[in-house]
């Protein structure tokens, strides 16, 4: 090889060898940007889209599944399904044109009886639905939208896992509507998120100042016809009752999925 063939050598290996370690340089600087392990979150747009229950047929599926109708068991109860409106802690629409509210036929007649041990407390008013059974796939939405640490969590959303009571068709959140058909003044709106909410907070929310007397008394007509007929309360939602566990509803119910 002469010199100048041995130049043009050390020149194209030297032009090379920069070359990949600009490439390598950049590969670096792109991983940089990317920190390991950083916590990832469920598109929820791509869960509804791909997850969702459909909900065009939920109604004759349940209806199958044996579950029945609210307001065939009592036509006086109204329901106005807060998940099947965007006004709801999600911002989402996440029940379409699902808008029906069910339950499995014993808590769907204990609700009815809940329903007239008010109306003869306080005539004039209904109780008033806003989720009854909830398929676990919206429970999954719920789960993975609600931005709060895990041990907190599920104070307000049961895992999807292991199931809510409302999955298995035995649960309910309601308020109580007045001679107007609107929902009474309870302190707090419904899926709210803190201590005024909590049942077991309510005398010191009172206390305070936080709640007044008229609201903690309408929670406690709202807890008095329900347990009277059967539910049981939760400490940490005043619309949230069980009409039975949630051991108990696995093994008497399949899952609404």
């Amino acid at each position: 090889m002469n010199l100048l063939n041995l130049c043009c050598w050390l020149f194209l290996c030297l032009l090379a060898g920069c070359q990949s370690g600009g490439q390598e340089q950049d590969t670096r600087s792109t991983k940089a940007t990317k920190p390991q392990g950083a916590p990832t979150r469920k598109d929820t747009s791509a869960i509804m889209k791909e997850e969702i229950t459909d909900f065009d047929t939920l109604a004759q599926q349940l209806d199958e599944e044996g579950l029945v109708r609210l307001q065939d068991v009592d036509p006086s109860l109204i329901v106005d399904l807060r998940y099947s409106t965007t006004d709801n802690f999600t911002g989402m629409d996440v029940y379409g044109p699902f808008d029906e509210a069910f339950l499995q036929p014993e808590p769907a007649e204990m609700l009815a009886r809940a329903n007239q041990f008010l109306k003869e407390s306080r005539p004039g008013h209904t109780l008033y639905v806003y989720d009854a059974v909830r398929p676990r796939s919206v429970q999954r939405i719920l789960w993975d939208t609600l931005d709060m640490p895990i041990d907190k969590k599920d104070n307000y959303v049961a895992d999807p896992d292991l199931g809510s009571i409302h999955n298995f068709g035995a649960a309910v959140d309601l308020t109580i509507a007045g001679p107007d058909k609107k929902p009474v003044d309870m302190g707090t709106d419904f899926d709210y998120f803190g201590e005024l909410a909590y049942p077991i907070h309510e005398e010191r929310m009172l206390q305070e100042g936080r709640l007044t007397q008229v609201q903690l008394d309408n929670r406690r007509l709202l807890r008095d016809v329900m347990t009277r007929a059967g539910f049981t309360t939760i400490n940490s939602e005043w619309w949230h009752f069980n009409a039975m566990s949630r051991s108990e509803a696995a093994k008497r119910y399949g899952i609404v999925e």
